[in-house]
């Protein structure tokens, strides 16, 4: 039995996650956390990181120090992703995190993204094949498709995120219809680009994955709070993910915060992001979605087994 720690650091927040690995490879969880810490502010405008954002995401990686040095993790792997790859100043956070972490991130490709998203979305799924697997991030979204767990076989990741298209487009609160409009041009562009690139209109199972995904699936269950266990592996409508994000584009943050699923950190970007999950299922021909909590901080995990 080997302990394992994976972080991922995105565009919106940093997540741990320390695993038992068996002999068979399967992972047990020891610990899962999430900091929301907006890595990826203004970027999208600037091109680089915020010493505010750097130092948010700074104070949150020394508490995940401690806690994987408590709980004793002999293998560590940090990966970044979207925000760090499109910042000119990203070594300002390469350097913060070896100082604080002891190890330095991976500032991965996006198809790495996509190819780690995929084996953690995938494996113990029971679901018809082949697979699209996307993972809505702040900055970012990663299409991957394959026919079983053993790898994708095309992925692309495109520049449309939760994060990035409320900083881009939805300006106002609630965003306007000329601001909503914009925003799905905006995004069916990338898309269409997207499903051009990989063969996702093939799919016969769409898996959701990320935060976006996972809050738009708990609001259309109408859970009492966030349940990772209900939301894992649910299957909700395209009527459902419609719905919710109608809803949600209608209200403001603190209207939104309302719901008991919404974390506060993700009441001014969800907007973005159920619309990007909407607009996928439409240009792709998907009926529903499968929510997943397995996503690229396990497929991290697992490149540690």
């Amino acid at each position: 039995m080997t302990r394992v720690a994976a972080i991922d650091c995105g565009t919106n927040s940093i997540r741990l996650l320390v695993a038992d690995v068996g002999p068979d490879g399967a992972l047990t969880d020891v610990t899962r956390r999430m900091e929301i810490v907006r890595l990826g502010q203004g970027v999208d405008q600037t091109g680089r990181l915020a010493p505010e954002a750097i130092e948010r995401t700074r104070v949150a990686l020394a508490d995940y120090t401690a806690q994987i040095r408590a709980l004793g993790a002999s293998r560590v792997r940090m990966c970044a992703t979207s925000a760090s790859r499109d910042a000119a100043n990203a070594t300002d956070f390469t350097d913060m995190v070896l100082t604080t972490l002891g190890v330095a991130p991976e500032v991965v490709t996006g198809d790495e993204e996509a190819r780690l998203s995929y084996t953690g979305a995938v494996r113990g799924l029971v679901a018809p094949a082949p697979f699209l697997v996307v993972d809505i991030g702040g900055g970012s979204t990663e299409f991957v498709t394959g026919s079983s767990a053993a790898g994708p076989e095309a992925a692309i990741s495109v520049d449309i995120g939760c994060v990035r298209m409320t900083e881009r487009h939805l300006h106002s609160t609630p965003p306007t219809a000329a601001e909503v409009a914009a925003a799905e041009t905006d995004i069916a562009e990338a898309v269409d680009r997207a499903l051009a690139a990989v063969p996702g209109r093939d799919a016969a199972t769409l898996i959701g994955v990320a935060g976006s995904v996972t809050t738009v699936v708990g609001i259309a269950l109408d859970l009492p709070g966030y349940d990772p266990t209900r939301i894992h592996h649910a299957r909700i409508s395209y009527d459902d993910v419609a719905k919710v994000t109608a809803d949600l584009l209608s209200k403001t943050p603190a209207e939104r915060l309302e719901n008991p699923i919404m974390h506060p950190g993700r009441a001014d970007v969800i907007g973005a992001g159920a619309l990007v999950l909407r607009i996928i299922m439409e240009r792709a021909g998907m009926s529903s979605v499968i929510a997943s909590e397995h996503d690229i901080l396990d497929g991290i995990a697992y490149s540690l087994a």
